[in-house]
């Protein structure tokens, strides 16, 4: 007797939270599908309130990061955990997004178990390896391993059939995050920022690994700079609980009259104080899509990025971590009108709000053909 196609979602990280939401609530509302979440773990009670906030529960919890497990080994021993979870779920397509141990963990079971895996914001690349690590690493692995590939641009669509993939596998869609970020930016309207009133707000984040250490010293002087040059500006960092990154800012950025540095923030919260900044400067992958579909310019503290579109369309500006960069591309921002009001158009390259739809569509075709699962005790 055949049963309903079984779709599993696999989140493991509170950005895969933010970003499978949408897709999850889109295959629900698909007749014909059966949808399962399964949580990894890996950023523990970090990915509840964002699956609260989006209504999406969990059926599945592997609790996989609170062992002790060194880096070296996650993937393999993640993997291990997932195929186990596939043989008792027996899903007839496996979803994940972007590049975590936990994709690549995910990736790695489908192969192992004979279980079609789709890839969700595949093809970005960076082109370089060891930057990010392990990230650039892991998009590449699942991009071989995926039987579908759901690209947000048609540039990632590019790069992945440069490197073999059948362009038939691959559907452009626009990206999760912009269907997440809208939706909460209606929800969340316009509340500004605590003491910030008749101030511009510069909204800092920092916490990738080759972000530590010296380059997180640049950024954080670069800040003091923009802090004394502009009285008019206030800064707020949500800090990272990184060990790392935490005392650092405290001590370059702690005695500062106009910086606000504040424990992080959930994703309501994030979206509403992205919604009343003036300029955002961050290192995360997440923030340069999200901030220039608010209107607001971005400045990306990394040497690369496999974001590279709001790069071309002017809305975003790699500026690495040299402070003096940092300073200067802030500065002219927060001078020059003109300057400002080129990157602050309000446009992203990265969607328009209905990329889960565009996904839920393509399983359903996907797990329809397939040949119909036998039905479980």
């Amino acid at each position: 007797m055949a049963r309903t196609p079984r779709v599993l979602c696999v989140i493991g990280t509170r950005p895969e939270a933010i970003k499978m939401a949408p897709v999850a609530l889109a295959l629900t509302a698909k007749p014909g599908l059966d949808i399962v979440v399964l949580k990894t773990g890996q950023h523990g009670d970090l990915v509840d309130p964002i699956l609260d906030w989006f209504g999406v529960a969990a059926d599945h919890d592997l609790r996989f990061m609170e062992r002790l497990v060194p880096f070296a080994d996650a993937a393999r021993r993640l993997s291990e955990s997932l195929a186990g979870a596939l043989a008792v779920i027996r899903p007839a397509l496996v979803l994940a997004q972007g590049d975590t141990t936990s994709v690549v963990a995910t990736a790695l079971a489908c192969a192992g178990s004979g279980v079609p895996f789709g890839h969700v914001e595949a093809g970005l690349r960076s082109g370089n390896l060891k930057s990010p690590f392990p990230e650039e690493a892991n998009r590449v692995v699942a991009s071989h391993l995926a039987d579908l590939h759901f690209a947000p641009t048609p540039r990632a669509r590019l790069n992945l059939m440069r490197e073999g993939v059948d362009q038939h596998a691959i559907l452009v869609t626009g990206n999760t995050v912009i269907d997440a970020l809208l939706s909460t930016a209606r929800r969340v309207g316009s509340a500004g920022i605590a003491g910030a009133r008749g101030r511009r707000v510069i909204l800092a984040t920092a916490h990738r690994r080759d972000s530590l250490g010296e380059p997180l010293e640049g950024i954080c002087r670069a800040l003091a700079t923009l802090h004394d040059r502009f009285p008019d500006v206030i800064i707020v960092w949500p800090v990272h609980p990184n060990p790392g990154i935490r005392p650092v800012v405290e001590r370059v950025l702690g005695g500062l009259e106009r910086v606000r540095l504040i424990q992080p923030l959930d994703y309501e919260s994030f979206v509403a104080a992205m919604k009343a900044s003036t300029l955002v400067l961050t290192d995360s992958g997440g923030i340069q899509e999200e901030a220039p579909a608010l209107g607001k310019p971005v400045l990306v503290m990394r040497e690369e990025t496999e974001r590279p579109e709001a790069i071309f369309q002017g809305v975003a500006r790699l500026v690495g971590r040299d402070p003096e960069r940092i300073v200067l591309e802030a500065s002219r921002l927060l001078t020059s009108a003109d300057a400002y009001n080129e990157m602050a158009r309000g446009a992203s390259p990265y969607g328009d709000g209905k990329a889960a739809p565009r996904i839920a569509e393509r399983v359903r075709g996907f797990v329809g053909t397939a040949r119909a699962l036998p039905a479980t005790g």
